[in-house]
Formats: C-alpha cells, structure tokens, sequence
C-alpha cells in the first residue's frame, strides 16, 4: 500500500503536475470548448498529457474536471454529464499515476472572481455532485483550486467534509498584495480554512512564481499545516494569434527550493507550465530535506488589517450632514433631474439651481436610464456640488461597468466627494438607443452595494486594502407596484442586510398603496424615500403606465389624465402629485421627486409644497435653507 498523503507531506516536498487547459490549448484544441469533455471523447488525449507529467517527475496529479461541475459544463449542454465526466477523468489519471502515485479530484471555483447570481443553495449541490463522484472513483484527496473569495472555499470545503475525512487541499488564486477577493489577510483566510478542517492550504494561479511568493510570505509564524503552490508560468501575452508564457523552466526550478523554504509541500505549475517546467521543479528538489512543520501558536490571534481613516464614514467630507441624518429628523426632500443627451448643459444648471432655491436637500441624477445614453452623471454631479452648493446623489447602474470600470467610477467619485448614491440594475441596452451595446451585469444590485461597503471599510474590490476608508453612502430601488407587496418587501430586506443605507421607491400613483407600503416596510430600520413623479399629459401617462416597467397608474389617475396636453396636463399632473404628497407626508419623512421632461419647475412647485406642509406640521423643525435647527 502506498503511504498516506497526510504522512509523505510531514517528511518530504512533492511534486505536482502542471497545466491542463493550457497544454492542451498549446497541442491545438481552441479556446472556446470544453476540455472536460475530453475525458469522454478523447480519454487517450487526457492520459497523455497525465503521462507526460509522470515522466517528468510527477507525484501528484490533478483529474481533468476543474470545470467539471453543473454550472460549468452546462454551457456547453453538458450538465447531465457531470458525474460520467469527473468518474471519467479519475479513471484516467489513476491508471497513468499507477500504485503509487497521488490522484486529487480537481474542483474549480464556480464563481471565479466574478459576482454571479449563483445562488449558496446551488453552490452547495453542484459541489456535493461533483465531489461526491470524484470520490466515490476513488481519488486520494481532494484539491479546491483557484479561490478567490473565502466564502466561496468554505461551501465548497464542507461539502468535502461532509463527504469524507480524505486530504483537502485549498488553494487561492491572489494578487501579489495577499489578500482574499473579499477583503481578508492570508494569515486570516489560512485560519480560517484550517479551523473548518482543509489539510493543506495553498496558491494558484493569478500569479507567476514572484507573485505567489510574495503572497506566501504575508503567513507568518507558525501555521500548523503544510502550504502548496502553483504558478502560472508568468503573464500570458498574445504573439501572433497565439498565448504564450514567459517564465521559463529554468525560473522554476530555481523558486521551487524557494518556495519550500516558505513551507510549500506540494509544488506544482498552473497556466502556461509544461512537462519542462515539472522536471526542473523535481530536479531542483531531488536532495531536499524540509524542515518540520510547526503547530499553531496557542497566543495567535485573529490579524486585522490597519487602515488609515480620513473621513467620517457617516457624514462624508466637511462633516455635511447626509440625507440618512435628515431624514431621521425632518421632511427630506430629493429631486431627480435627468442628465442631458447632447452637449449643452445649460438648461440642466438652471433647473439645478431651480431646484436649490425651492429647497430640494439633494438632486439625484440618473445613470443613463432605460438604457439611453445621456451625459456622465459625475461630471454633472460634480458641476452641481461645485456651481450650485446642492448636494449630488448619483445613480450606479450595474449594466454599464465591469468591475474595473465601477470600482474606478467609485473611487473616480470618492475623488470628487460625491459620496450619496443609489445602485440600481440598469435597463438592458438592447432597449435603448444603442441596442447593438452590451449590458455587462458582472454584479447584480445586491452585490455592487456589497462591494461599495467594502470600498468604506477601506478594501478594493479585488481585496487589497487601500490608503483610507470610503465614506459612501448608499441606496437602493424598491418597486411596490407589484402584485405580492410581501414578497416586494422581502427583497428589499435582503437589500437591506446586504448595506443599503436608505430605499428610493418607484414612481408611486395610488395612495391606499403609500399607506400599504407603510405598513408592510415600518419594521425596517432604514428611511425610505416615496417616489412622486408628476404627470405632463395624458400621453405620458399612458406611455408610463403600459411601456414603462416598474410604474402602474391607478385608473381614476388616467381618467384624470386623459386628453390633457401642455400646461393643463402639468397642472393637473401637479394636483395629482400633491394628493400624493399629502398621503406620503403623513407617513413618511423621505420624499423622492422625479422631473419629467426637464420641467424642473413642476417639481420645484412640489418641494416648496412639502416645505409648506411640513413647516405647518412642524413649524421649528427646519427653515428654508435646509439647515436643522
């Protein structure tokens, strides 16, 4: 019987194989297919490369199923193949490893870095389907590879663990800065993992050998379990029509005693190594003697990451109240007015400063809603906080960034101190003017507010801490025109508990479903701000009631509505709005105002409206400057 793994890595470093995708995209399959695939119609393809690994020195070696989970092999209709597929590539690896060598079932991350909608339940089952048949084909451990995220490894380690008590081995794919994609240190992440039972805990991928290197050396002290690696032969550059690795097989054999010296047990390569690059690892240890693995230190405490901290988290810069404080006291009146569509944007500055002198406290613009490209709501944000004094709130639409393009327009507004704003999903762009675009959605609603509460603690999306601390605030969209208001409400708490700070409403048109709203939201602790947008016609109320998703008029308002144009339209569409307002008042302090059509003078009228009624109600609660008393 060959030794158990556990024991070898106690007395001696070993050696993993190296690249799978990569080497079978330099043997000229494309990009683009499944590779887990392989194992069933190509399984003498599979075994050759697992033999080319065992010839140059391999001790260890990974099946071909990193991807080989429902998810994953679904987008190639491969999803009820996921059993044969992993059963499939252990049988390969296993025969070309032979009696003594190591088969570890290869799990890859499902998310890979990427904020998807794939929900914890579904994680749970697609790691239990494929680790359950990677061991019952009888591999000798279990190796979760290129993690980003702690959350994502722990799933994925209890279901190892609920399965079996053989080796887990858990391996994060890091910047050379060290942290998790979710903001914790390594010395944290390694705790953590090794407290829910992993066996080794490692690197992959993401880096080359500096990188990982760098990311091994942030674990200090006494660890109390073996460590593995491996790199990506370098970066990947693009060379006539082709990807190629730069760090040569040399390299590697020169960081592998490196890397044991850090305490490295299993050492391997990732994209872009090759046979060559195994050989030299295993050539490079043929006489090395590790020294002992120690046991945790009993004192070792949780490390925290130190920030430094330059505005209050709460009132952003200058101490300027934020809308939250408010609204916790007073009537808090937020107007939208939409961002032009062409270059002049003179008319926007006067509606800005329109809405100023009526008292609005903040003016919100919008992020090229119903997918229509309009002017940059920073630019403009950042004229009207520095022309006008009126504080900007800015919508974020998750349809339009990628995660580097949002965490850049975030940190782009933290620059300018904007720090109110509302994440929103965004329309998709195939109904706008531009509908040969792409909606990116790398993040749904919930995640981008997760991810900009992350930037306030003082984390990037990608985990690496920064030089001080974000102090957004933000909001998120509620539509209680729906059918089940419960179920409404049931989202919105999940928005809630993901950090929304306060809720802006849809546009809202009945007032038994204000008073509705009031008593299915008052057991929430954020402020909600009602949505009014006051009719301009007929027309337009028939286009938002049956075109517009998220906006439902009553059928008394259309009734009202019907046939009026110009000035007779706004007006009644300002009565209309100040029967609303009258309701919303009386059970809500927030009050959310959208301009239609640029007639910023209709919601002008109805800011001063609320002012009106709530300096009867109240009549030392505020005055016209906006300023608490």
């Amino acid at each position: 019987m060959k030794a158990d793994l556990r024991s070898v890595m106690q007395e001696r470093v070993l050696i993993g194989d190296g690249a799978m995708g990569t080497f079978l995209y330099q043997m000229g399959f494309p990009v683009g297919i499944s590779y887990e695939e392989l194992n069933l119609i190509s399984p003498e393809v599979v075994a050759d490369v697992h033999r080319r690994y065992r010839d140059a020195g391999t001790e260890i070696h990974e099946t071909n199923t990193y991807s080989a989970n429902y998810d994953k092999l679904s987008k190639f209709g491969l999803e009820s193949k996921v059993e044969d597929v992993n059963r499939a590539g252990v049988r390969i690896a296993k025969e070309v490893a032979g009696p003594n060598g190591y088969v570890l079932g290869a799990v890859g991350s499902i998310r890979g870095g990427k904020r998807t909608n794939v929900s914890t339940s579904e994680l749970k089952r697609f790691y239990q389907q494929q680790i359950f048949a990677l061991l019952d084909e009888g591999v000798d451990g279990i190796l979760l590879e290129t993690f980003y995220d702690i959350e994502e490894m722990d799933i994925a380690l209890l279901q190892a663990r609920k399965l079996s008590d053989l080796p887990v081995i858990g391996q994060f794919a890091v910047e050379d800065v060290g942290h998790t994609l979710d903001g914790y240190t390594m010395p944290e992440a390694f705790r953590i993992m090794r407290e829910q039972g992993a066996d080794v805990i490692g690197f992959n991928c993401r880096s080359g050998p500096n990188g990982i290197m760098r990311a091994m050396e942030t674990v200090s002290g006494r660890i109390g379990i073996p460590m593995s690696v491996y790199p990506n032969a370098g970066a990947a550059d693009y060379v006539d029509g082709q990807f190629r690795y730069g760090a040569s097989p040399e390299y590697f054999g020169q960081t592998a005693v490196q890397f044991a010296d850090l305490g490295a047990r299993i050492i391997g390569g990732c994209c872009g190594t090759t046979p060559d690059h195994i050989a030299a690892i295993a050539q490079a240890l043929v006489e090395y003697t590790p020294v002992p693995i120690l046991e945790p230190d009993p004192s070792e405490s949780k490390p925290r990451i130190i920030l430094h901290e330059n505005v209050d988290e709460r009132s952003g810069r200058g101490g300027q109240p934020t809308i939250v404080d408010l609204v916790k006291q007073r009537h808090t009146v937020i107007v939208e007015l939409d961002p032009p569509r062409d270059l002049d944007i003179a008319k926007f500055m006067k509606g800005a400063e329109t809405l100023k002198a009526a008292g609005a406290d903040a003016l919100t613009l919008a992020d090229n809603s119903l997918a229509v490209t309009r002017m940059s709501n920073m630019a403009l944000g950042h004229l009207v906080q520095d022309r006008t004094g009126l504080r900007p709130l800015v919508h974020i639409a998750c349809r339009d960034r990628n995660l580097i393009g949002t965490q850049s327009h975030m940190m782009g507004f933290d620059a300018l101190g904007i720090n109110h704003v509302l994440a929103v999903t965004g329309d998709p762009a195939r109904f706008g003017d531009l509908p040969g675009s792409s909606s990116v959605y790398d993040l749904t609603s919930f995640e981008i507010i997760r991810m900009i509460k992350q930037l306030n603690d003082g984390v990037s999306f990608s985990g690496k801490p920064l030089k001080q601390k974000a102090g957004f605030v933000i909001g998120a969209a509620f539509n209680p025109n729906v059918k089940h208001l419960d179920k409404a409400v049931q989202r919105l708490e999940k928005k809630i508990a993901s950090g929304a700070d306060y809720i802006m409403t849809q546009p809202i048109y009945d007032p038994e479903l204000i008073v509705a709203m009031h008593e299915a939201t008052k057991h929430l602790d954020v402020p909600i701000f009602v949505g009014v947008m006051p009719l301009a016609s007929g027309r337009n109320a028939e286009y938002l009631h049956n075109e517009v998703p998220g906006i439902q008029l009553s059928d008394e308002v259309r009734s009202r509505m019907a046939g009026l144009e110009g000035e007779e339209g706004r007006a009644m569409g300002v009565k209309i709005a100040k029967e609303l307002l009258d309701v919303a008042t009386a059970h809500f302090k927030g009050i959310y105002l959208m301009t239609p059509f640029m007639f910023y003078s209709m919601t002008a009228e109805l800011t001063q409206y609320v002012w009106e009624k709530s300096e009867h109600q109240c009549p030392t609660c505020f005055n016209p400057n906006n300023q608490l008393q």
